[in-house]
């Protein structure tokens, strides 16, 4: 099987007869002409070799380089800065990033080829010595990862409280990783009243609902603070999914991990007193937060009751009487957890 080499490269005639060179001499050779595009294209296609220019728009090589190491999916594909800088501080500068390699142009096109040539030996052989010293993976790393591309590739979004991410019966173009802040997620009943199904926290995934292309968002989402996001379409997540056997069972594991936290809420819902169900919410949206004791729940009444599954004026009764036998207190519109245990031994 042919390697792949991605070159980085935004001279678009240098880059062009640069990518005939490698063809030619058996490689099958991806091309990017900035360093965004060429981060991405990184991440998605994970080729066997790397070669980038330095002075680039959107991100630099050193950039680019930098954010590759970030991530265990790329760190170890070799590197070889191809550029104008010919001097031996710029020189030293690549080779102390750690990169493989640092051809200046013009290049020599056989000190080119041997230079890939060698890079990729190495790598064969190293990869080979991680085979007979292969160990399962731990749990949970290819999410992580999925975590970092969205940090690196995906648009990340700055979103208001009470900003709406999507919308129910919109089409589903993006999925979510929330980095910051809070988002409820939320379906209408056919007389307007908002039922919430969800509450997500930092290092979330939402969004996803379907494979299919065309499907729509079945719930609305909605920060209940100031919130970052970042974002990347439908499409690509698929895509990655479908590639990733590790990163599907994961993923399945996780969704599988909600339905049975959605199943015992709903049990509680459906059995539990009005003030254990206004208690187990409160310890919810404190765990959702990393509140503990002494930490202020600055979430809405009604946010809280329609997560409860009870009205507003049954929540605030129910929190009247854990304010009176001194659970929680009551600041304003925030609420202070004062007894954690009491409060989930609530029955």
């Amino acid at each position: 099987m042919e390697s792949s080499v991605l070159l980085i490269e935004d001279d678009v005639v240098l880059a062009e007869n640069t990518r005939e060179l490698l063809e030619l001499s058996g490689y099958r050779t991806l091309t990017s002409h900035d360093g965004k595009s060429g981060l991405k294209k990184a991440f998605q296609e994970k080729p066997d070799l790397i070669i980038s220019d330095i002075m680039m728009p959107e991100l630099d090589g050193y950039e680019v380089y930098k954010a590759l190491q970030q991530s265990q999916v790329t760190c170890n594909i070799p590197f070889i800065f191809l550029s104008a800088k010919a001097d031996p501080g710029d020189i030293r500068k690549g080779m102390n990033l750690g990169a493989d390699d640092y051809l200046t142009k013009p290049f020599n096109e056989e000190d080119l080829i041997l230079a890939i040539e060698r890079r990729l030996e190495k790598r064969c052989q190293l990869l080979q010595q991680e085979r007979k010293e292969v160990q399962p993976g731990k749990k949970g790393q290819a999410l992580e990862e999925l975590k970092e591309h969205f940090k690196s590739c995906g648009e990340q979004l700055n979103a208001e409280k009470h900003e709406d991410i999507y919308l129910e019966g919109r089409l589903a173009g993006n999925i979510f990783l929330l980095e910051s802040g809070l988002v409820k997620t939320s379906r209408l009943d056919e007389l307007g009243k908002e039922l919430i199904t969800g509450i997500l926290q930092k290092g979330e995934f939402f969004g996803f609902y379907s494979f299919q292309p065309h499907s729509c968002y079945p719930e609305t989402a909605t920060t209940l603070e100031k919130s970052v996001l970042f974002r990347a379409s439908h499409d690509e997540f698929v895509q990655m999914l479908e590639q990733n056997l590790e990163l599907t069972l994961e993923y399945a594991e996780l969704i599988s991990q909600h339905l049975d936290v959605l199943k015992t809420h709903l049990l509680e819902m459906a059995y539990g007193s009005v003030l254990k169900k206004t208690a187990s919410t409160l310890l919810e949206f404190a765990k959702k937060t990393g509140l503990g004791n002494s930490q202020l729940i600055k979430v809405s009444r009604s946010d809280m009751a329609s997560v409860a599954g009870i009205s507003t004026e049954s929540f605030i009764r129910s929190l009247s009487s854990l304010r009176a036998d001194g659970i929680i207190d009551i600041l304003g519109r925030d609420i202070k957890i004062l007894d954690l245990q009491k409060l989930q031994n609530i029955h």
